[in-house]
Formats: C-alpha cells, structure tokens, sequence
C-alpha cells in the first residue's frame, strides 16, 4: 500500500453533492487522490476492483445498486490476500442508518458534508491506513460488519412502515396468468433475487413474486432458511453437500434440485464448522 499518497474512490449519484465532497476532500486531505468518480453502485464495484484505491465513499442511496450493496458485492469480489480498503457511507440524514453505523462502528458522513465532521474522518483513515498490519482493513472484520448492516432495517432499503408478522410465512401467494397460486413454504427449496421478481423453487416447479427478498427474509424462519448469497435464501435442509473450488469458492448442492447454489464470500462462515 502506498501510504505516501493514497488513493479514493467516491461513489455519489449527485454531481454536485460528488463534486462538493471532493472539494472538501481536497482542503482536508491534500494529499489524498481522487482516483475516480462514480455515479451508481455496479460503476463503483467495477472501478473498485480495477483501481484497487485505498479509501472508499460510497453514497448509500444510489440508482440499480446501494452502496450498502456495492461494498458487499465487492467485499465478495475482492482478493483475498489484500487489504480491503478503508469504508465511508455518506448519507442523508436518517435515523435507522446512522444507529446501524454506530453499533457496527462504520464511519459515515452525512449530507451536506461538514468540513469539521469530515476532518473527524480523515483522522480516523489517516490512522488506519498508518497501521501496518492485516487488522487495519481485515476483510472478514468487514464483512461481519457489512453482514449486520444488510439486516438492518432501513439501512440499504428504506425502513418497514410496520413490523412484520410474529408467526413466521406459511403461505407464498404467486400469481401466474389470472390465477394466483398458495405455495406452502414447507415445499420451498429456495428463494433467490431476480430483476424485478424473486424466484421460488420448489423440487418441481417454479414461481415469481414481487415481494422483495429482504421483505420477505423478515417473514421467515431464519433457522430454516439460511441466507447464503446476497440473493439467495436456502433451507436449510434442503442441502445435500457442499463443495469447494479451486478458487475457495462454497457452492450447494440440494436434495431435490439439479442446479448448484454459489455462496457468497459474505455467508461462507455458516458452513467454517462443517
């Protein structure tokens, strides 16, 4: 790593908000470079891992793709033998997201940028990046944070309006033509995120639901369905084996589907005892 002039990348969807941002950056930081800007999450995720910089600002809310998202699909993407580099959240003003910030102990900066808040910021990624060890930007510490955050509410979608139901699903309702299908989710093998819909496997058919995968992950039994990818919500007992590649990769195979399920880096300390 060269400490000696670092590098960022700044990931914000509003120009001016990206270009006031690096302004302030400039005058707190001189010797900080801004190695790129970005306007959307998978811009961020690709310029990311071509430019390999040493901090990252990554605006919370951002079209096709979240930050919270972007650093977690790039956490996955990262290789695992360099640092991970230094995370920022930038945000409006929202109470659900600044609360999971600080029990994860992320740093964020909220809009408008303070000159004196982001003074506070650079301190504290002056002083990691100054620690020359694996700790300073230990990636499994990042993704136990990152983790957390993608589970609390309000924080890469906006906050629930009501709390969901005590008792856990029993029912998918599907709609397929003018009929509406009850799948029992006793017969659910997976769930898995796509475009708009979430696919629902059962061992014979296949339905689409517009229920978003973390609205619904909130109405399931989380010991039943484990949460293997970003996109992926797996029963549990519907795993037959698991297997690694050469590359270190986890990939299911399930009791009464053909395909394969890839797990991602982020969850692949749900199979470390196995």
């Amino acid at each position: 790593m060269n400490t000696s002039a670092p590098r960022a990348l700044i990931a914000e969807d509003e120009p001016l908000l990206a270009a006031a941002l690096r302004h302030e950056l400039a005058q707190a930081w001189p010797a900080l470079q801004v190695a790129a800007t970005v306007g959307d999450g998978l811009a961020a995720v690709r310029e990311a891992l071509a430019l390999r910089p040493e901090v990252l600002f990554f605006d919370i809310r951002m079209p096709g793709q979240s930050g919270l998202d972007a650093a977690a699909e790039l956490a996955d993407a990262w290789p695992a033998n360099e640092p991970f580099p230094a995370l920022v959240f930038v945000t409006a003003y929202d109470q659900y997201a600044v609360q999971a910030f600080e029990a994860q102990a992320v740093d964020y900066l909220l809009k408008p940028v303070q000159a004196a808040r982001l003074q506070k910021t650079v301190q504290k990624l002056q002083q990691t990046l100054a620690i020359q060890a694996p700790a300073a930007t230990d990636l499994e510490a990042t993704m136990a944070q990152l983790r957390h955050l993608l589970a609390a509410p309000g924080v890469a979608t906006p906050a629930p309006t009501a709390a969901p139901p005590g008792a856990p699903l029993t029912v998918i309702q599907a709609s397929s033509g003018n009929q509406i299908h009850f799948v029992p989710v006793a017969e659910v093998l997976y769930f898995e995120a796509a475009d708009k819909y979430v696919r629902v496997l059962t061992a014979g058919r296949e339905y689409l639901i517009r229920t978003p995968l973390k609205e619904l992950a909130a109405q399931l039994d989380a010991r039943e369905f484990w949460q293997v990818h970003r996109g992926t919500l797996v029963r549990a007992s519907a795993i037959a084996s698991v297997t690694r590649d050469e590359a270190g990769r986890l990939h299911l195979a399930l009791r009464a589907r053909p395909e394969t399920l890839p797990v991602s880096r982020l969850y692949a300390h749900l199979f470390k005892a196995m």
